[in-house]
Protein backbone atom coordinates (compact mmCIF):
# COMPACT_ATOMS: atom_id res chain seq x y z
CA UNK A 1 0.00 0.00 0.00
CA UNK A 2 2.87 2.76 0.77
CA UNK A 3 4.65 1.77 -2.03
CA UNK A 4 1.81 2.23 -4.59
CA UNK A 5 0.76 5.51 -2.39
CA UNK A 6 4.16 6.71 -2.88
CA UNK A 7 3.70 6.42 -6.79
CA UNK A 8 0.82 8.43 -7.12
CA UNK A 9 1.36 11.11 -4.99
CA UNK A 10 5.16 11.24 -5.63
CA UNK A 11 6.44 10.20 -8.90
CA UNK A 12 6.92 13.43 -10.21
CA UNK A 13 7.14 15.40 -6.70
CA UNK A 14 5.17 18.55 -6.75
CA UNK A 15 5.24 20.36 -10.09
CA UNK A 16 5.94 24.32 -9.56
CA UNK A 17 3.85 24.81 -12.37
CA UNK A 18 0.88 23.58 -10.32
CA UNK A 19 -1.36 26.21 -8.72
CA UNK A 20 -0.34 27.22 -5.06
CA UNK A 21 -3.24 25.67 -3.51
CA UNK A 22 -2.61 22.28 -5.21
CA UNK A 23 0.88 22.24 -4.25
CA UNK A 24 -0.31 22.56 -0.74
CA UNK A 25 -2.49 19.59 -1.16
CA UNK A 26 0.00 17.62 -2.93
CA UNK A 27 2.31 18.49 0.24
CA UNK A 28 -0.78 17.44 2.57
CA UNK A 29 -1.32 14.23 0.97
CA UNK A 30 2.37 13.26 1.43
CA UNK A 31 1.78 13.51 5.13
CA UNK A 32 -1.58 11.54 4.56
CA UNK A 33 -0.26 8.93 2.55
CA UNK A 34 -0.93 5.94 4.11
CA UNK A 35 -4.29 6.44 4.31
CA UNK A 36 -4.90 7.61 0.72
CA UNK A 37 -5.33 5.96 -2.20
CA UNK A 38 -6.13 8.24 -5.18
CA UNK A 39 -6.55 7.86 -8.70
CA UNK A 40 -5.12 11.14 -9.45
CA UNK A 41 -6.28 11.73 -12.97
CA UNK A 42 -9.94 11.50 -11.92
CA UNK A 43 -9.59 13.36 -8.91
CA UNK A 44 -8.39 16.32 -11.05
CA UNK A 45 -11.05 15.57 -13.37
CA UNK A 46 -13.67 15.96 -10.81
CA UNK A 47 -11.89 18.92 -9.43
CA UNK A 48 -11.90 20.65 -13.14
CA UNK A 49 -15.48 20.25 -13.39
CA UNK A 50 -16.54 21.82 -10.01
CA UNK A 51 -14.41 24.59 -10.25
CA UNK A 52 -14.87 25.50 -13.66
CA UNK A 53 -18.51 24.80 -12.77
CA UNK A 54 -18.64 27.27 -10.19
CA UNK A 55 -16.83 29.45 -12.06
CA UNK A 56 -19.21 30.19 -15.17
CA UNK A 57 -21.65 29.91 -12.29
CA UNK A 58 -20.98 33.40 -10.73
CA UNK A 59 -20.62 34.56 -14.30
CA UNK A 60 -24.61 34.33 -14.98
CA UNK A 61 -24.92 35.19 -11.07
CA UNK A 62 -23.50 38.57 -11.79
CA UNK A 63 -25.39 38.92 -14.80
CA UNK A 64 -28.97 38.43 -13.25
CA UNK A 65 -29.61 41.06 -11.64
CA UNK A 66 -30.36 43.95 -13.71
CA UNK A 67 -33.52 41.89 -15.21
CA UNK A 68 -34.82 41.94 -11.85
CA UNK A 69 -33.84 45.20 -10.26
CA UNK A 70 -35.37 46.85 -13.83
CA UNK A 71 -39.20 46.00 -12.10
CA UNK A 72 -37.73 49.30 -9.54
CA UNK A 73 -35.96 51.07 -11.90
CA UNK A 74 -39.35 51.76 -13.80
CA UNK A 75 -42.34 50.63 -12.28
CA UNK A 76 -46.30 51.97 -12.31
CA UNK A 77 -46.32 54.47 -9.89
CA UNK A 78 -50.51 54.50 -9.61
CA UNK A 79 -51.07 51.91 -7.36
CA UNK A 80 -48.14 53.10 -4.79
CA UNK A 81 -48.99 55.86 -2.10
CA UNK A 82 -46.85 58.98 -3.18
CA UNK A 83 -44.99 60.67 0.06
CA UNK A 84 -46.38 63.93 0.92
CA UNK A 85 -43.89 66.35 -1.13
CA UNK A 86 -44.31 64.67 -4.52
CA UNK A 87 -46.13 67.18 -6.72
CA UNK A 88 -49.41 66.58 -7.82
CA UNK A 89 -49.76 65.04 -11.88
CA UNK A 90 -45.81 63.54 -11.43
CA UNK A 91 -46.57 59.67 -12.03
CA UNK A 92 -42.85 59.00 -12.03
CA UNK A 93 -42.43 59.96 -8.54
CA UNK A 94 -41.41 56.11 -7.45
CA UNK A 95 -38.87 55.61 -10.12
CA UNK A 96 -34.91 55.76 -10.05
CA UNK A 97 -33.84 58.84 -13.28
CA UNK A 98 -32.62 58.70 -15.61
CA UNK A 99 -35.80 56.11 -15.45
CA UNK A 100 -38.17 57.65 -15.13
CA UNK A 101 -39.74 58.88 -18.37
CA UNK A 102 -42.33 57.51 -20.66
CA UNK A 103 -39.51 55.54 -22.64
CA UNK A 104 -37.69 53.86 -19.92
CA UNK A 105 -37.82 50.27 -21.34
CA UNK A 106 -36.20 51.46 -24.52
CA UNK A 107 -33.34 53.03 -22.17
CA UNK A 108 -33.27 49.58 -20.26
CA UNK A 109 -32.70 47.87 -23.46
CA UNK A 110 -29.76 50.38 -24.52
CA UNK A 111 -28.46 48.94 -20.85
CA UNK A 112 -28.83 45.33 -21.96
CA UNK A 113 -27.44 46.10 -25.48
CA UNK A 114 -23.93 48.29 -23.59
CA UNK A 115 -23.16 44.78 -22.11
CA UNK A 116 -24.18 42.31 -24.79
CA UNK A 117 -22.61 44.17 -27.61
CA UNK A 118 -19.58 45.12 -26.04
CA UNK A 119 -19.59 41.23 -25.08
CA UNK A 120 -19.87 40.06 -28.43
CA UNK A 121 -17.22 42.49 -29.98
CA UNK A 122 -15.13 41.69 -27.27
CA UNK A 123 -15.38 37.55 -27.61
CA UNK A 124 -13.76 37.00 -30.85
CA UNK A 125 -10.66 38.70 -28.90
CA UNK A 126 -10.77 37.19 -26.06
CA UNK A 127 -11.13 33.71 -27.78
CA UNK A 128 -7.86 34.34 -29.53
CA UNK A 129 -6.24 35.34 -26.16
CA UNK A 130 -7.22 32.55 -23.89
CA UNK A 131 -5.76 30.50 -27.06
CA UNK A 132 -2.27 32.50 -25.53
CA UNK A 133 -2.20 32.91 -21.95
CA UNK A 134 -2.21 30.78 -18.76
CA UNK A 135 -6.43 29.89 -18.60
CA UNK A 136 -6.03 30.10 -14.51
CA UNK A 137 -4.98 33.81 -14.57
CA UNK A 138 -7.10 34.96 -17.78
CA UNK A 139 -10.39 33.22 -15.58
CA UNK A 140 -9.38 34.62 -12.30
CA UNK A 141 -8.31 37.93 -13.23
CA UNK A 142 -11.65 38.28 -15.73
CA UNK A 143 -14.13 37.32 -12.92
CA UNK A 144 -12.38 39.97 -10.43
CA UNK A 145 -13.16 42.99 -13.18
CA UNK A 146 -16.41 41.45 -13.69
CA UNK A 147 -17.23 41.00 -9.91
CA UNK A 148 -15.95 45.23 -10.12
CA UNK A 149 -18.13 46.21 -12.55
CA UNK A 150 -20.94 44.71 -11.18
CA UNK A 151 -20.17 46.58 -7.57
CA UNK A 152 -20.28 49.51 -9.14
CA UNK A 153 -23.87 49.31 -10.84
CA UNK A 154 -25.23 48.81 -7.16
CA UNK A 155 -22.98 52.03 -5.80
CA UNK A 156 -24.58 54.11 -8.12
CA UNK A 157 -28.01 53.70 -5.47
CA UNK A 158 -25.84 54.30 -2.95
CA UNK A 159 -23.58 57.43 -4.27
CA UNK A 160 -27.01 58.55 -6.16
CA UNK A 161 -25.85 58.85 -9.43
CA UNK A 162 -28.56 59.55 -12.30
CA UNK A 163 -26.35 59.68 -15.30
CA UNK A 164 -27.69 57.75 -17.77
CA UNK A 165 -23.70 57.49 -19.26
CA UNK A 166 -22.43 55.88 -15.71
CA UNK A 167 -24.57 53.19 -16.09
CA UNK A 168 -23.95 52.22 -20.03
CA UNK A 169 -20.20 52.84 -18.95
CA UNK A 170 -20.32 50.13 -16.45
CA UNK A 171 -22.71 47.94 -18.40
CA UNK A 172 -19.68 47.53 -21.51
CA UNK A 173 -17.21 47.34 -18.74
CA UNK A 174 -19.20 44.31 -17.57
CA UNK A 175 -19.83 42.89 -20.84
CA UNK A 176 -15.80 43.06 -22.20
CA UNK A 177 -15.04 41.58 -18.92
CA UNK A 178 -17.48 38.63 -18.63
CA UNK A 179 -15.92 37.35 -22.28
CA UNK A 180 -13.34 35.98 -20.70
CA UNK A 181 -15.65 33.38 -19.25
CA UNK A 182 -17.10 30.92 -21.71
CA UNK A 183 -14.07 30.72 -24.09
CA UNK A 184 -11.66 30.08 -20.71
CA UNK A 185 -14.11 27.11 -19.10
CA UNK A 186 -14.79 25.67 -22.17
CA UNK A 187 -10.90 25.31 -23.34
CA UNK A 188 -9.75 23.86 -20.06
CA UNK A 189 -12.69 21.43 -19.83
CA UNK A 190 -11.95 20.26 -23.49
CA UNK A 191 -8.51 19.75 -22.53
CA UNK A 192 -9.04 17.27 -19.69
CA UNK A 193 -11.68 15.06 -21.01
CA UNK A 194 -10.32 15.40 -25.02
CA UNK A 195 -12.71 13.19 -27.78
CA UNK A 196 -14.94 11.11 -24.81
CA UNK A 197 -18.47 11.42 -25.08
CA UNK A 198 -19.25 14.49 -23.77
CA UNK A 199 -22.53 15.44 -24.53
CA UNK A 200 -24.08 14.06 -21.41
CA UNK A 201 -21.13 15.87 -19.42
CA UNK A 202 -21.50 19.34 -20.87
CA UNK A 203 -24.63 18.66 -20.85
CA UNK A 204 -24.78 18.48 -16.91
CA UNK A 205 -21.87 21.11 -16.62
CA UNK A 206 -23.89 23.69 -18.45
CA UNK A 207 -26.28 23.84 -15.69
CA UNK A 208 -24.19 26.10 -14.46
CA UNK A 209 -25.86 28.65 -16.67
CA UNK A 210 -29.54 28.07 -15.58
CA UNK A 211 -28.01 27.25 -12.05
CA UNK A 212 -25.94 31.02 -12.11
CA UNK A 213 -29.42 32.62 -13.06
CA UNK A 214 -31.95 30.90 -10.59
CA UNK A 215 -29.34 32.10 -7.76
CA UNK A 216 -29.04 35.42 -8.93
CA UNK A 217 -32.65 36.06 -9.64
CA UNK A 218 -33.28 35.22 -5.88
CA UNK A 219 -30.16 37.08 -4.58
CA UNK A 220 -31.29 40.14 -6.37
CA UNK A 221 -34.89 39.69 -5.32
CA UNK A 222 -34.32 38.92 -1.92
CA UNK A 223 -33.51 42.75 -1.79
CA UNK A 224 -35.10 44.94 -4.66
CA UNK A 225 -37.59 45.67 -3.28
CA UNK A 226 -35.47 47.03 0.40
CA UNK A 227 -32.48 48.43 -1.33
CA UNK A 228 -31.90 47.26 -4.91
CA UNK A 229 -28.12 47.89 -4.68
CA UNK A 230 -27.18 45.09 -2.48
CA UNK A 231 -28.89 43.17 -5.30
CA UNK A 232 -25.68 43.78 -7.72
CA UNK A 233 -23.26 44.21 -4.47
CA UNK A 234 -24.00 41.09 -3.25
CA UNK A 235 -23.51 38.69 -6.27
CA UNK A 236 -20.03 40.48 -6.91
CA UNK A 237 -18.86 39.82 -3.55
CA UNK A 238 -19.39 36.12 -4.40
CA UNK A 239 -17.72 35.80 -7.73
CA UNK A 240 -14.92 37.49 -5.84
CA UNK A 241 -14.38 34.69 -3.41
CA UNK A 242 -14.66 32.26 -6.13
CA UNK A 243 -11.95 33.86 -8.22
CA UNK A 244 -9.89 33.70 -5.49
CA UNK A 245 -10.42 29.98 -4.79
CA UNK A 246 -10.00 29.64 -9.00
CA UNK A 247 -6.79 31.21 -8.74
CA UNK A 248 -5.77 28.85 -5.94
CA UNK A 249 -7.20 25.94 -7.20
CA UNK A 250 -7.68 25.66 -11.05
CA UNK A 251 -5.26 23.08 -12.95
CA UNK A 252 -5.43 24.39 -16.32
CA UNK A 253 -3.95 21.63 -18.21
CA UNK A 254 -2.77 18.06 -17.24
CA UNK A 255 0.38 19.12 -17.39
CA UNK A 256 0.57 21.84 -15.24
CA UNK A 257 -0.19 18.77 -12.68
CA UNK A 258 2.38 16.30 -13.91
CA UNK A 259 0.13 14.43 -16.23
CA UNK A 260 1.04 13.30 -19.68
CA UNK A 261 -1.28 10.93 -21.59
CA UNK A 262 0.83 8.14 -22.38
CA UNK A 263 -0.35 5.30 -24.52
CA UNK A 264 -1.05 2.19 -21.77
CA UNK A 265 0.78 -0.86 -23.54
CA UNK A 266 -0.57 -4.29 -22.95
CA UNK A 267 1.30 -6.11 -20.45
CA UNK A 268 0.61 -2.98 -18.16
CA UNK A 269 -2.66 -2.74 -18.72
CA UNK A 270 -3.10 -6.51 -18.13
CA UNK A 271 -1.50 -6.04 -14.30
CA UNK A 272 -3.21 -2.28 -13.63
CA UNK A 273 -6.69 -1.69 -12.01
CA UNK A 274 -8.58 1.87 -12.39
CA UNK A 275 -6.99 3.07 -9.73
CA UNK A 276 -3.37 2.35 -11.35
CA UNK A 277 -3.60 4.39 -14.57
CA UNK A 278 -2.34 7.49 -12.67
CA UNK A 279 0.82 5.53 -12.44
CA UNK A 280 1.02 5.18 -15.86
CA UNK A 281 0.25 8.41 -17.41
CA UNK A 282 2.50 10.49 -14.61
CA UNK A 283 5.78 10.80 -16.40
CA UNK A 284 7.49 12.07 -18.76
CA UNK A 285 5.35 15.31 -20.97
CA UNK A 286 7.09 15.36 -24.12
CA UNK A 287 4.28 13.69 -26.47
CA UNK A 288 2.48 13.72 -28.91
CA UNK A 289 -0.62 16.08 -28.94
CA UNK A 290 -2.96 12.62 -30.05
CA UNK A 291 -6.09 11.53 -28.15
CA UNK A 292 -5.20 8.69 -26.13
CA UNK A 293 -7.96 6.15 -26.32
CA UNK A 294 -7.64 5.18 -22.72
CA UNK A 295 -8.33 8.39 -21.37
CA UNK A 296 -9.72 10.22 -23.77
CA UNK A 297 -7.10 13.38 -22.55
CA UNK A 298 -4.92 15.93 -24.62
CA UNK A 299 -1.04 14.92 -25.02
CA UNK A 300 1.11 17.23 -24.07
CA UNK A 301 3.33 17.78 -26.91
CA UNK A 302 4.02 21.32 -27.04
CA UNK A 303 1.70 23.12 -29.51
CA UNK A 304 2.05 24.52 -33.14
CA UNK A 305 0.73 27.71 -31.74
CA UNK A 306 -2.75 28.77 -31.80
CA UNK A 307 -4.98 28.98 -34.74
CA UNK A 308 -5.80 31.66 -36.33
CA UNK A 309 -9.70 33.14 -36.84
CA UNK A 310 -9.79 32.58 -40.55
CA UNK A 311 -8.63 28.83 -40.36
CA UNK A 312 -11.24 28.65 -37.58
CA UNK A 313 -13.71 29.61 -39.29
CA UNK A 314 -12.86 27.35 -42.00
CA UNK A 315 -13.89 24.01 -39.90
CA UNK A 316 -16.73 22.84 -41.06
CA UNK A 317 -20.13 23.09 -39.33
CA UNK A 318 -18.45 26.43 -36.99
CA UNK A 319 -20.83 28.91 -39.82
CA UNK A 320 -23.59 27.55 -39.59
CA UNK A 321 -24.16 26.44 -35.33
CA UNK A 322 -22.53 30.38 -35.01
CA UNK A 323 -25.66 31.50 -37.53
CA UNK A 324 -28.24 29.07 -35.67
CA UNK A 325 -27.05 30.03 -32.06
CA UNK A 326 -27.40 33.56 -33.41
CA UNK A 327 -30.98 33.08 -33.29
CA UNK A 328 -31.50 30.69 -30.33
CA UNK A 329 -29.39 33.32 -28.27
CA UNK A 330 -31.55 35.72 -28.97
CA UNK A 331 -34.58 33.95 -27.82
CA UNK A 332 -32.56 32.68 -24.86
CA UNK A 333 -31.46 36.53 -23.74
CA UNK A 334 -34.65 38.15 -24.41
CA UNK A 335 -35.79 35.72 -21.50
CA UNK A 336 -32.86 36.65 -19.57
CA UNK A 337 -33.61 39.85 -19.17
CA UNK A 338 -37.51 41.03 -20.06
CA UNK A 339 -38.89 37.63 -18.27
CA UNK A 340 -39.55 39.12 -14.53
CA UNK A 341 -40.99 42.54 -15.84
CA UNK A 342 -43.31 40.53 -18.53
CA UNK A 343 -44.42 38.29 -16.03
CA UNK A 344 -45.61 41.36 -13.33
CA UNK A 345 -46.93 43.30 -16.92
CA UNK A 346 -49.04 40.66 -17.77
CA UNK A 347 -50.02 39.28 -13.62
CA UNK A 348 -50.88 40.84 -10.49
CA UNK A 349 -47.66 39.39 -8.83
CA UNK A 350 -45.42 42.38 -7.04
CA UNK A 351 -41.26 42.54 -8.26
CA UNK A 352 -40.33 39.81 -5.70
CA UNK A 353 -42.79 37.07 -6.83
CA UNK A 354 -42.49 38.44 -10.82
CA UNK A 355 -38.95 36.82 -10.42
CA UNK A 356 -39.09 34.04 -8.25
CA UNK A 357 -41.60 32.64 -10.54
CA UNK A 358 -38.85 33.07 -13.68
CA UNK A 359 -36.83 30.82 -12.35
CA UNK A 360 -38.78 27.97 -13.34
CA UNK A 361 -37.55 29.14 -17.20
CA UNK A 362 -33.83 28.29 -15.83
CA UNK A 363 -34.98 25.04 -13.89
CA UNK A 364 -36.15 24.02 -17.47
CA UNK A 365 -32.50 25.00 -19.08
CA UNK A 366 -30.89 22.65 -16.63
CA UNK A 367 -33.27 19.66 -17.54
CA UNK A 368 -32.71 20.99 -21.32
CA UNK A 369 -28.95 21.05 -21.17
CA UNK A 370 -28.65 17.06 -19.66
CA UNK A 371 -31.10 16.17 -22.04
CA UNK A 372 -29.69 17.71 -25.07
CA UNK A 373 -26.46 16.03 -24.51
CA UNK A 374 -27.79 13.15 -23.75
CA UNK A 375 -29.80 12.69 -26.83
CA UNK A 376 -26.28 14.07 -29.00
CA UNK A 377 -24.57 11.13 -27.33
CA UNK A 378 -27.04 8.11 -27.74
CA UNK A 379 -27.72 9.46 -31.43
CA UNK A 380 -24.67 10.68 -32.42
CA UNK A 381 -26.19 13.66 -34.17
CA UNK A 382 -26.49 17.02 -32.48
CA UNK A 383 -28.08 18.79 -35.49
CA UNK A 384 -30.64 16.72 -35.40
CA UNK A 385 -31.36 17.30 -31.73
CA UNK A 386 -31.08 20.98 -32.20
CA UNK A 387 -34.13 21.03 -35.44
CA UNK A 388 -35.64 18.55 -32.73
CA UNK A 389 -35.57 21.54 -29.99
CA UNK A 390 -36.48 24.06 -32.43
CA UNK A 391 -39.11 22.57 -34.31
CA UNK A 392 -41.46 21.72 -30.65
CA UNK A 393 -40.19 25.63 -29.39
CA UNK A 394 -41.97 27.55 -31.44
CA UNK A 395 -45.79 25.71 -30.46
CA UNK A 396 -44.50 25.77 -26.65
CA UNK A 397 -43.60 30.03 -26.76
CA UNK A 398 -47.20 30.17 -28.52
CA UNK A 399 -49.07 28.66 -25.81
CA UNK A 400 -46.96 30.42 -23.57
CA UNK A 401 -48.20 33.78 -24.88
CA UNK A 402 -51.40 32.36 -25.19
CA UNK A 403 -52.64 30.64 -21.79
CA UNK A 404 -49.05 31.04 -19.50
CA UNK A 405 -51.29 34.23 -17.08
CA UNK A 406 -54.34 31.68 -17.15
CA UNK A 407 -52.84 30.29 -13.97
CA UNK A 408 -50.29 30.33 -11.37
CA UNK A 409 -49.30 26.74 -11.66
CA UNK A 410 -50.38 26.68 -15.99
CA UNK A 411 -47.24 29.85 -16.17
CA UNK A 412 -44.77 27.60 -14.22
CA UNK A 413 -45.17 24.47 -16.31
CA UNK A 414 -45.19 26.47 -19.70
CA UNK A 415 -41.93 28.60 -18.30
CA UNK A 416 -40.42 25.15 -17.46
CA UNK A 417 -41.03 23.57 -20.86
CA UNK A 418 -40.08 26.82 -22.67
CA UNK A 419 -36.79 26.69 -20.81
CA UNK A 420 -35.79 23.16 -21.84
CA UNK A 421 -36.61 23.67 -25.44
CA UNK A 422 -35.09 27.29 -25.62
CA UNK A 423 -31.59 26.37 -23.56
CA UNK A 424 -31.29 22.66 -24.89
CA UNK A 425 -29.90 23.53 -27.83
CA UNK A 426 -28.29 26.64 -26.44
CA UNK A 427 -26.37 24.61 -24.05
CA UNK A 428 -25.59 21.72 -26.53
CA UNK A 429 -23.84 24.15 -29.49
CA UNK A 430 -22.16 25.73 -27.24
CA UNK A 431 -20.35 23.15 -25.31
CA UNK A 432 -20.23 19.78 -26.99
CA UNK A 433 -20.39 21.11 -30.28
CA UNK A 434 -17.90 24.16 -29.61
CA UNK A 435 -15.18 21.54 -28.27
CA UNK A 436 -15.44 18.88 -30.68
CA UNK A 437 -15.01 21.08 -33.97
CA UNK A 438 -12.72 22.72 -31.60
CA UNK A 439 -10.49 19.14 -32.20
CA UNK A 440 -11.97 18.53 -35.63
CA UNK A 441 -9.81 16.49 -38.51
CA UNK A 442 -9.58 19.41 -40.85
CA UNK A 443 -6.63 21.19 -38.48
CA UNK A 444 -4.54 18.02 -39.41
CA UNK A 445 -3.12 17.56 -36.20
CA UNK A 446 -2.16 21.63 -35.67
CA UNK A 447 -2.53 23.58 -32.52
CA UNK A 448 -5.91 22.95 -30.77
CA UNK A 449 -8.71 25.55 -31.64
CA UNK A 450 -10.84 24.88 -28.70
CA UNK A 451 -10.89 28.78 -27.13
CA UNK A 452 -11.01 30.21 -30.55
CA UNK A 453 -13.48 28.25 -31.91
CA UNK A 454 -15.72 28.67 -28.99
CA UNK A 455 -15.60 31.92 -28.90
CA UNK A 456 -16.31 32.33 -32.56
CA UNK A 457 -19.62 30.34 -31.92
CA UNK A 458 -20.33 31.90 -28.51
CA UNK A 459 -19.33 35.69 -29.85
CA UNK A 460 -21.92 35.32 -32.71
CA UNK A 461 -24.26 34.12 -30.80
CA UNK A 462 -23.68 37.21 -28.31
CA UNK A 463 -24.58 39.46 -31.50
CA UNK A 464 -27.70 37.53 -31.27
CA UNK A 465 -28.23 38.15 -27.24
CA UNK A 466 -27.30 41.40 -27.52
CA UNK A 467 -30.13 42.74 -30.86
CA UNK A 468 -32.96 40.33 -28.82
CA UNK A 469 -32.84 42.41 -25.37
CA UNK A 470 -33.19 45.64 -27.23
CA UNK A 471 -35.56 45.11 -29.83
CA UNK A 472 -37.53 43.34 -27.23
CA UNK A 473 -37.60 47.20 -25.48
CA UNK A 474 -39.00 48.77 -28.12
CA UNK A 475 -41.48 46.09 -29.25
CA UNK A 476 -42.68 45.51 -26.10
CA UNK A 477 -43.86 49.49 -25.60
CA UNK A 478 -45.86 48.21 -28.35
CA UNK A 479 -46.79 45.49 -27.45
CA UNK A 480 -45.68 42.06 -25.60
CA UNK A 481 -47.30 39.58 -28.27
CA UNK A 482 -45.00 41.82 -31.00
CA UNK A 483 -42.12 40.14 -29.04
CA UNK A 484 -43.28 36.73 -28.81
CA UNK A 485 -43.64 36.76 -32.71
CA UNK A 486 -40.42 37.70 -32.96
CA UNK A 487 -38.77 35.07 -30.79
CA UNK A 488 -40.94 32.52 -32.75
CA UNK A 489 -39.58 33.96 -35.93
CA UNK A 490 -35.98 33.86 -34.78
CA UNK A 491 -36.70 29.95 -33.61
CA UNK A 492 -37.30 29.09 -37.03
CA UNK A 493 -34.54 30.54 -38.59
CA UNK A 494 -32.34 28.61 -36.31
CA UNK A 495 -33.95 25.49 -37.24
CA UNK A 496 -33.30 26.56 -41.10
CA UNK A 497 -29.46 27.08 -40.76
CA UNK A 498 -28.98 23.74 -39.11
CA UNK A 499 -31.38 21.62 -41.29
CA UNK A 500 -28.14 20.63 -44.03
CA UNK A 501 -26.21 19.68 -41.33
CA UNK A 502 -28.68 17.62 -39.76
CA UNK A 503 -29.64 15.86 -43.01
CA UNK A 504 -25.88 15.11 -43.68
CA UNK A 505 -26.03 13.55 -40.17
CA UNK A 506 -28.62 11.51 -41.51
CA UNK A 507 -27.20 10.41 -44.38
CA UNK A 508 -23.91 10.04 -42.44
CA UNK A 509 -26.24 7.19 -39.56
CA UNK A 510 -27.70 5.56 -43.00
CA UNK A 511 -24.54 4.96 -44.47
CA UNK A 512 -22.85 3.59 -41.07
CA UNK A 513 -26.05 1.42 -40.53
CA UNK A 514 -25.60 0.08 -44.38
CA UNK A 515 -22.18 -1.12 -43.99
CA UNK A 516 -22.72 -2.67 -40.16
CA UNK A 517 -25.36 -4.59 -41.54
CA UNK A 518 -24.39 -8.62 -42.50
CA UNK A 519 -24.44 -8.79 -46.44
CA UNK A 520 -26.01 -11.52 -47.87
CA UNK A 521 -23.98 -13.68 -50.06
CA UNK A 522 -25.19 -15.72 -52.86
CA UNK A 523 -24.58 -19.31 -53.06
CA UNK A 524 -24.96 -20.77 -56.89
Amino acid sequence: MRRKCFKLFKMNGVSRDAPVGIQCLQKFSSWMCPRLQINRLRWYQASVLVLTYFTYMTYHLTRKPISVVKSILHQNCSGLTPPPDIRPGDDQWCNWAPFNTHDANTLLGTLDSAFLFCYAGAMFISGMIAERVDLRYFLSLGMLVSAVFCYLFGLGRTLDIHDISFYLIVQAGAGIAQTTGWPGTVAIVGKWFGNAKKGLIFGLWNSHTSLGNILGTITAAKYVEYDWSLSFIYPALIMGVVAFIVFLFLAPEPKYVGITTERISPSRTSHSSDEDVSEVIVGDQHHSDEVTEETGLLSNRPRAGAVSLTRALAIPGVIEFSLSLFFAKLVSYTFLYWLPMYIKSSTNLTPKQSSELSTAFDVGGVVGAALAGLLADWAGCPGVVCVGFYALCVPTLLAYLQWGATTYILNVCLLVVAGVLVNGPYALITTAVSAELGTHSSLAGDAQALATVTAIIDGTGSIGAAVGPQMAGLVSGVSWSYVFYMLVICDFLALVLLLRISMSEIARIRQERRLASPRLVRIE
